[in-house]
């Protein structure tokens, strides 16, 4: 499935290719319109109102390990437990609602923080893995971008047996087979690089589970994509490293929280929450309990 996060980073290589205009922050963004009255059923609630209500609603992509699923009609996942903390140091109760991602990270941000689907459309208070960069926040004026909590990076995971000597690089790809999940940004990174030449070694998956799967069954000799879900499905017989990327400006990204952007201080209070969890720990429990490497993002 396409995640939002992906095209939030091709976007990025783009603004950051050399050669590029360098522009300085929001310098080259016309501001657009800000939508300041809305029915009641549209808009999220305030941070009063919340605490009135007794609970509060985060937005998770849905089918999504390790960050968000549901398992026997129960959230799971990194996103779902920081939302219950979150909550906790609110006082009140979580709610999740699991959303599709969209063809674009704007389009999420639209359709379940500040607006709502064209049908059916309302949204939630809360946001969760939402990526993070100064110059997209230009962008998407009617949202706060707030609470980092992790910093995401590109990995390629190899089968022990077919590289045990060295771990792969790209460029290994001209001549062994190398799954990524279909339409991501390792697809694009690979699909362009040395002219084309990786693409009759590249195999599409709609997953990286289904990727990591078809590692793990021998069909590919690697897979590449965000390290914290190939590293969700590694398995003794696979190992995971980062190895430098020729003509990749944009390896690393940050994740956060958006709320609408006239719900400052639920923003403010949702920022504190969390910043709380990376100081005492708690953060990096949530990914160590699910097997991942913790990588914290920086105020």
């Amino acid at each position: 499935m396409v995640r939002a996060a992906f095209f939030l980073c091709i976007i990025l290589v783009m603004a950051l290719a050399p050669g590029g205009t360098a522009w300085s922050r929001c310098e080259s963004y016309v501001p657009g319109a800000r939508p300041q009255n809305a029915g009641r059923d549209i808009v999220g609630q305030d941070l009063d109102q919340i605490r009135e209500r007794g609970f509060i609603e985060f937005a998770v992509y849905e089918d999504f390990p390790p960050y968000s699923w549901e398992e026997g009609g129960r959230p799971r996942g990194i996103d779902v437990e920081v939302g219950r903390l979150v909550a906790a140091a609110l006082g009140v109760l979580p709610r999740f609602r699991f959303v599709a991602a969209g063809e674009t990270v704007e389009d999420d941000l639209r359709n379940y923080v500040w607006k709502g689907a064209v049908v059916g459309g309302r949204v939630s208070n809360v946001m969760l893995h939402v990526p993070y960069s100064s110059e997209f926040a230009c962008r998407v004026e009617q949202v706060v971008l707030t609470g980092q909590y992790f910093n995401e990076s590109v990995a390629i995971a190899y089968s022990r047996e077919s590289y045990p000597d060295a771990a792969p690089l790209p460029a290994y790809f001209r001549f062994d087979t190398v799954g990524v999940e279909n339409d991501s940004i390792a697809d694009f990174y690979l699909s362009g690089l040395a002219n084309g030449q990786l693409l009759k070694n590249t195999r599409r998956y709609p997953t990286p589970a289904a990727a990591m799967a078809a590692l793990a069954g021998g069909e590919v000799k690697a897979v590449m994509g965000a390290r914290s879900q190939l590293e969700f499905a590694l398995t003794p017989k696979l190992a995971l490293h980062q190895p430098p990327l020729p003509g990749f400006a944009v390896g690393r990204w940050t994740l956060g929280v958006a709320v609408r952007h006239n719900y400052r201080p639920l923003a403010y209070a949702v920022d504190d929450a969390i910043r709380a969890l990376a100081e005492d720990g708690r953060l990096r429990r949530i990914f160590e309990d699910y097997g991942l490497s913790f990588a914290r993002a920086q105020w």
